[in-house]
């Protein structure tokens, strides 16, 4: 049986397609986001970039699983459905949102607690089936806890109060940051939690400055308090991230995870890969 994966973000789409255990493509498009997309647009990109990729197979496909950003309502779901429907035919097409692929990815068929770790941040409990329960994440203004967003805005808001190490304050200027710059792209510009998050590529050089670690820990002390501590029986559960920052700054997480008595278990980049474990499986 032919299946065809979807692990879609708002810049872009890993498409693969399997049958039985067997990868037999794997495709990229563009992202896919309902809540800044319509139906003809979603359509329109898949019908030009994907479809003509997939002529060989198009008939043998048998389902889609979708997991992309954004489709966190019945309404924005139904939106990918129709358009995955109208240009690709497939009998059966299931759309979840990213927190699902994460979960898949990271447990498997296993109880645990997974997280995204990116620019944002986004956590669920899982029961090998099933998103049980979610800690809502109110994006980079109120929490994105642990993710890139809000470590660079912790890290300026020293910079702007001047409680940053001078060479440190030093090299992050030397870098291209001012006062002026951030302000024009957090308030004039799109995508401020992108820009707040490119922060995070500068800590991550200077990882060993004792600055930065502090900044960083309390980070990922307010993840474990904010989101993790909120799970039902949490301490009984490993703690599973997918993204880049879970991914780059996996030891330190991993210590500051200790300290609230918590043990990590799988980190991985991106869910992809486990996505096909998890549907080979199937």
């Amino acid at each position: 049986m032919y299946v065809l994966i979807a692990d879609s973000g708002s810049t872009k789409t890993d498409w693969i397609l399997l049958n039985g255990s067997k990868v037999i493509k794997q495709l990229k498009t563009i992202g896919f986001n309902p809540y800044f997309q319509s139906k003809d647009q979603v359509s329109l990109e898949i019908l030009n970039s994907l479809k003509p990729q997939l002529s060989a197979e198009l008939s043998h496909i048998e389902q889609v699983y979708y997991y992309g950003a954004g489709c966190s309502t019945p309404e924005n779901c139904q939106l990918i459905e129709d358009a995955i429907a109208i240009t690709l035919n497939v009998p059966k097409i299931n759309v979840s949102h990213d927190l699902l692929a994460a979960a898949r990815a990271l447990c498997g068929r296993e109880w645990g607690i997974a997280a995204i770790l990116g620019t944002g941040s986004n956590s669920c409990l899982y029961n090998g089936r099933e998103i049980l329960e979610n800690v809502p994440s109110t994006g980079y203004l109120w929490s994105d806890y642990g993710g890139g967003s809000q470590i660079g805005k912790y890290f300026i808001k020293e910079y702007f109060e001047g409680t940053l190490p001078l060479d440190l304050q030093q090299a992050f200027e030397k870098a291209g940051y001012s006062r002026e710059v951030i302000l024009q792209n957090v308030y004039k510009k799109s995508v401020p939690g992108k820009y707040l998050a490119s922060v995070s590529l500068f800590t991550c050089e200077h990882i060993q400055h004792p600055a930065v670690v502090k900044i960083l820990e309390s980070c990922f002390d307010s993840f474990f308090v904010q989101q993790i501590d909120k799970y039902s029986h949490s301490k009984n559960y490993k703690v599973h991230t997918v993204g880049s920052v879970g991914y780059v700054y996996k030891d330190l997480i991993a210590k500051v995870a200790a300290k609230h008595g918590y043990e990590m278990g799988n980190v991985i980049k991106s869910p992809i890969e486990g996505l096909i474990a998890y549907h080979a499986k199937s």
